[in-house]
C-alpha cells in the first residue's frame, strides 16, 4: 500500500513537472510578427520631390510586447514618418543602406517602447517593400 501511494505520488509530481516545462517552453518560443500599414512620405529636402513607399514588420517575442505595440501605433508610426521624412537619395539607394535604415527604425521603436513601458519589448523590424520614386 505504502509502495503505491508513494509511486502515486511520484507519478504526480512527474506529470506537474513536465507540465510546467513544456509551458515555460511555449512562452520562450513565442514570436509574432506585426504588419504595420504602408507608409508613403516624400523625402529628400529642397529640390524635386521624391517618395518613399514601404511595408513594415515588427518582430516581438511575448504577448505582452504584441499588446505594447499595438498600444502606441501611432507614436511608432509618427517617428518612422518622420526618419523615413529625414533620408537622402544615398541614404536609400542599396539594400545595405536599407537594412541600415531598417535598424534606425528598430531603435527608434525601441526608445519609444522603453520610454513608455520601460521595456524595448521590439526583437527585429524589416521593410517587407521599399519602393523609392
Amino acid at each position: 500500500m505504502l509502495k503505491r501511494l508513494v509511486l502515486l505520488i511520484f507519478m504526480t509530481f512527474s506529470v506537474q513537472l513536465t507540465w510546467a516545462e513544456e509551458e515555460a517552453k511555449t512562452a520562450d518560443d513565442y514570436v509574432s510578427y506585426i504588419e504595420l500599414k504602408p507608409f508613403v512620405t516624400n523625402f529628400g529636402g529642397v529640390g524635386k520631390t521624391r517618395f518613399v513607399k514601404c511595408e513594415v514588420t515588427i518582430q516581438v517575442s511575448s504577448e505582452a510586447a504584441h499588446h505594447a505595440v499595438n498600444q502606441h501605433m501611432p507614436h511608432i508610426r509618427n517617428d518612422i514618418v518622420f526618419l523615413l521624412n529625414e533620408q537622402t537619395d544615398d541614404s536609400v539607394k542599396t539594400v545595405e543602406m536599407q537594412q541600415v535604415l531598417a535598424k534606425k527604425a528598430l531603435k527608434k521603436v525601441q526608445n519609444i517602447l522603453v520610454e513608455e513601458e520601460g521595456e524595448g519589448f521590439v526583437s527585429d523590424l524589416f521593410f517587407t517593400s521599399f519602393v523609392v520614386q
